[in-house]
């Protein structure tokens, strides 16, 4: 069973992606839990386009103090890592322009949420063994709603970032075997 399945199994919203690399399923899965969304110029970009209605409403309220940081993987939450797989959580109401996230600290809180109006998200990078020196690295993203309400609001939400979602998913599932491949040369 993967590890993703523990916390949503029966995802009303889904993605996947994989890419195939030349690496060896350790290198390859400790640089998935290791890369860093906010080092991809595009994601940094798509971010700013999407927290753009929040960075406005602060200035319109004249909101003083420190801006928020950028939304990024540092507001995901390791659920589990196992020797072939790792998956992060993230819950809230993303649709709003501030994300309005659950504060979490482990797996077991990723499961006990159930408040009204939240959307729960697992996102995993998993890996398997393929042919003749290939590993195939996936990546995951499952979306489970609480109630009906925040099935209402996330559907919208979903079909809206989910083009872009999947071209972040890609680049980074590229850039991690980039990352892996130019290793795995230089050490040889």
């Amino acid at each position: 069973m993967a590890l993703i399945d523990r916390y949503v199994p029966d995802p009303q919203y889904s993605e996947l992606h994989s890419a195939s690399v030349q690496a060896s399923g350790d290198i390859v899965l400790a640089a998935a839990a290791a890369y860093r969304t906010e080092n991809d110029p595009f994601f940094r970009r798509m971010i700013a386009l999407r927290e753009l209605p929040m960075r406005a409403g602060q200035i319109l309220k004249c909101q003083h103090g420190e801006p928020l940081p950028p939304f990024g993987i540092d507001n995901f939450t390791l659920l589990e890592r196992g020797e072939r797989e790792v998956v992060f959580g993230l819950a809230g109401r993303f649709w709003r322009p501030d994300f309005d996230l659950a504060p979490l600290s482990d797996g077991k809180d990723f499961l006990d949420l159930k408040e009204p109006g939240i959307a729960k998200l697992a996102l995993n990078f998993a890996v398997r063994a393929g042919a003749a020196g290939v590993t195939i690295l996936s990546t995951e993203t499952r979306v489970v709603c609480v109630d009906r309400a925040a099935r209402v609001r996330f559907a919208p939400y979903w079909y809206l970032i989910r083009p872009v979602s999947g071209l972040i998913r890609r680049r980074t599932l590229n850039i991690i075997r980039r990352t892996c491949e130019d290793n795995v040369a230089q050490a040889a």
